[in-house]
C-alpha cells in the first residue's frame, strides 16, 4: 500500500499529506522504493565529487556554520559532524509534543528523500526504519528562530538518533540509547553534510502548522455544525443562511459555509418564539465562518507547498552541475500561514463563547433556566463551564499577537532577518487545542439545554449530532465536575462521530 492510496503509510516517491502527518504519531510505514534510493545516490555521488575539487566551496562540509562559513570546517567527516550538532544544543524548555516531534522527523525524511540534499542514503533508510517503531527523540521546545531552518530542535533530534540525548519509547522518557536498543534501532552514523542536512530545513515549523491546521479545520467544521444545532434548539429562523442572500455577499467561503449548514439544518422549523433578527452571533455566522473557510484555504495552500517542497541548504543539482547556496530553509511562508491561523483561531473561538454565552442567559435563551442549570440555585448547570470558556477565550486573545513580524537580527547580523515561524506555528497548535476544547464546551451546553427545556431538533441531522452527544454525556443533573465531558464532546463535534 503506498502513500497515493492510503495515509496510513508513507512512500517516499509519492506526494506527503497532512494526514501522514497526523498518522506518524503511531508506528507508520514509510517506504524507500528504488527510484528514491537511486536519487538520494545520484546527489550523494555528486557531492563527493564537488567535494574532491578544491576550488568548489560547499558550505557546512568544507566551512564552518553560519557566521563562521568564512573559516575552514573540521578535515575529518566524522568530527565535521560533531561539529554542527554540539554547539545547537543550547535549545531549553519542556519538550515538543511528540507528535510534532514525529511529524517534523517526516517532514524532513521526505525533503532529504528527494535527492537534492546529499546525503547518505542509509540516512533515509534509518529515518523510515524509526517510523516503523514507537522512538520519539527528546526536543526542548525553545530554541528555533525558523530562520536556518529549525535548527536547534532538529540538532536534538539528529543527536537522538545517534544515541545521544533523551528520547521516548511506547510515551517513555530515558536516555536515547537505551530507546534505541528496546526499539530494535542502529544508532545512527552521520558525517557532516548529513549532520547538517538534518537540522538545516523549517520541518518542526512545518509539522506544527500542518497539526494546528487539521485541528483547526476540524473545529471550523464543528462551529459550523453546533451553529445550526444552536438555531433548531432555540427555534430560530435560518432565513440568514437564504442562497440568494449569502450569493450576493460574493465571498466564496460564505457560500460554502452556508450550503452545508443549509444542508444541516434541511428539514428545521422555527418556532416563532424569536426576534425577526438574531443576534450576530448567529445571524452573522456564515460571513465569520466563510471568511475563516477563505482564509483556511490559504493557510492549506502554503502547508502542501511546505509539505511538497525541499528545505535545505545548499541544493545539489547533478544534472546541471550545479551547487546551490541560498534560502530554501526561511520558514517565512509557515511564519505567515500560522499567524493567519491563529486570528482564525480567536475569532471561531470567540464565536463558540458568545453561543454559549447566549444559550445560558435566560433573556436571550427563549426562556431556558439561567446557566442551563435543572434547579437553579440548587444546581449550577453550565456555570463553572462558562467561566472556563471565558479564560481559554482570554488566552487565545492574548497569543495571537503575529510572531511573523518581529525579526530579530542574530548570528552576527548573518541571520538579520528572522520569520520566528517556529514560534507562530508551535503557538497555532497551542491555540487549536483550546479551540477545540471551546466548541466542546458549547457542544455540551447544547446538550444540556434540550434536557432542561429546549426543544428537540427539528431537523433530521441536527436530531442526530444532538443524538451522538447524548449516548456520550449524561445530562448534567445533579452538578458534576465537567472537565472529561467538555473533553469528550469536543471529540464527538471535532471528530464527526455522527
Amino acid at each position: 500500500m503506498t502513500a497515493t492510496a492510503s495515509a496510513t503509510s508513507v512512500d517516499l516517491g509519492a506526494p506527503l499529506t497532512a494526514a501522514h502527518l497526523l498518522n506518524a504519531a503511531a508506528p507508520l510505514p514509510v517506504l524507500v522504493g528504488p527510484a528514491v534510493l537511486d536519487r538520494i545516490e545520484q546527489g550523494r555521488a555528486y557531492l563527493r565529487t564537488v567535494l574532491a575539487d578544491d576550488e568548489r566551496p560547499v558550505y557546512g562540509a568544507k566551512t564552518g556554520f553560519g557566521a563562521l562559513v568564512g573559516f575552514a570546517g573540521r578535515p575529518s567527516e566524522a568530527d565535521q559532524c560533531d561539529n554542527t550538532l554540539a554547539h545547537l544544543g543550547a535549545g531549553q524548555g519542556p519538550d515538543l509534543p511528540l507528535d510534532i516531534a514525529r511529524a517534523a522527523l517526516l517532514v524532513r525524511t521526505w525533503s532529504l528523500a528527494q535527492g537534492l540534499s546529499g546525503v547518505s542514503p542509509h540516512v533515509v533508510s534509518a529515518l523510515a526504519a524509526m517510523f516503523a517503531t514507537t522512538f520519539v527523540p527528546a526536543i526542548p521546545r525553545y530554541g528555533s528562530v525558523g530562520a536556518s531552518g529549525d535548527l536547534i530542535p532538529l540538532a536534538y533530534a539528529a543527536q537522538a538518533l545517534r544515541g545521544r540525548g533523551h528520547a521516548y519509547l511506547d510515551g517513555v522518557r530515558m536516555p536515547a540509547a537505551e530507546a534505541l536498543a528496546a526499539a530494535g534501532l542502529t544508532p545512527l552514523e552521520l558525517d557532516g553534510r548529513d549532520a547538517l542536512a538534518l537540522v538545516n530545513g523549517t520541518s518542526v515549523t512545518t509539522a506544527a502548522t500542518a497539526l494546528a491546521l487539521s485541528s483547526v479545520r476540524a473545529s471550523h467544521r464543528a462551529s459550523a455544525d453546533l451553529t445550526c444545532l444552536l438555531v433548531d434548539v432555540l427555534g430560530a429562523d435560518p432565513g440568514f443562511l437564504d442562497p440568494r442572500l449569502i450569493t450576493a455577499f460574493g465571498h466564496p467561503g460564505a457560500t460554502d459555509v452556508a450550503t452545508r449548514m443549509r444542508a444541516l439544518l434541511d428539514g428545521a422549523h422555527p418556532s416563532g418564539d424569536r426576534a425577526l433578527q438574531e443576534p450576530y452571533s448567529i445571524r452573522c455566522s456564515p460571513q465569520l465562518l466563510g471568511a475563516a473557510e477563505d482564509a483556511l484555504r490559504y493557510v492549506d495552500g502554503v502547508v502542501a507547498a511546505d509539505l511538497g517542497g525541499v528545505s535545505d541548504n545548499p541544493l545539489f543539482f547533478p544534472d546541471d552541475d550545479l551547487v546551490a547556496h541560498g534560502g530554501n530553509f526561511f520558514g517565512q511562508p509557515a511564519a505567515f500561514a500560522a499567524d493567519v491561523l491563529a486570528m482564525v483561531t480567536a475569532s471561531l473561538g470567540n464565536l463558540a463563547e458568545r453561543q454559549l454565552d447566549l444559550l445560558v442567559d435566560p433573556s436571550r435563551n427563549t426562556g431556558l433556566p439561567p446557566m442551563l442549570a435543572a434547579g437553579p440555585g440548587q444546581q449550577h448547570g453550565l456555570q463553572g463551564v462558562q467561566l472556563a470558556t471565558t479564560a481559554f477565550i482570554a488566552e487565545i486573545r492574548r497569543n495571537v499577537l503575529p510572531a511573523s513580524t518581529q525579526s530579530l537580527s542574530t548570528n552576527l547580523r548573518n541571520q538579520d532577518v528572522v520569520p520566528f515561524g517556529t514560534q507562530a506555528a508551535l503557538r497555532a497548535y497551542d491555540l487549536a487545542e483550546l479551540l477545540r476544547l471551546l466548541c466542546g464546551s458549547l457542544a455540551l451546553g447544547l446538550r444540556q439545554a434540550v434536557h432542561v427545556g429546549g426543544r428537540r431538533p427539528t431537523a433530521p441531522r441536527c436530531a442526530a449530532l444532538l443524538d451522538a452527544l447524548a449516548d456520550v454525556i449524561a445530562p448534567v443533573d445533579p452538578d458534576r465536575p465537567l472537565d472529561v465531558d467538555v473533553r469528550m464532546a469536543a471529540d464527538v463535534v471535532t471528530g464527526q462521530m455522527w
